[in-house]
This record gives C-alpha cells, structure tokens and sequence, in this order.
C-alpha cells in the first residue's frame, strides 16, 4: 500500500520530475517514467484540490 503524499509534497515532486525532464541528460525510457509519475501527482494534486473546494463550500453554507 502506498503512503498518502501530502499536497506541498506532491507538487515539491511534480517541480522536481519538470527540472529533469527540461535537462537534456536523461533516457527517454526514464523521460517516460517521470512523465507517468508526474500524471499522476498530477491527478492526486487535482483530487486534493477538488476536495478542498468542496469542503469550502459545504463550510460556507452552514
């Protein structure tokens, strides 16, 4: 099972997986790699922020 990745970590990573795929010194098979992972941070983060704005709004109509 995979450890819950809080927010800030989640995109602290996506910053780093976009340094690394703008450097010219990586595989296209690890080019790949990084992109599917920085899907799905991608998506988590998105989720994150989905639920947030939800919780926001249920907040704002009591």
């Amino acid at each position: 099972m995979k450890k819950e990745i809080k927010f800030e970590e989640a995109l602290k990573k996506l910053a780093e997986i976009n340094e690394k795929l703008e450097s010219d010194e990586i595989s296209l098979e690890e080019s790949l790699t990084l992109y599917k992972e920085g899907i799905e941070l991608t998506k988590l983060c998105q989720k994150k922020l989905d639920e947030a704005k939800q919780e926001i709004e249920q907040l704002g109509e009591v």
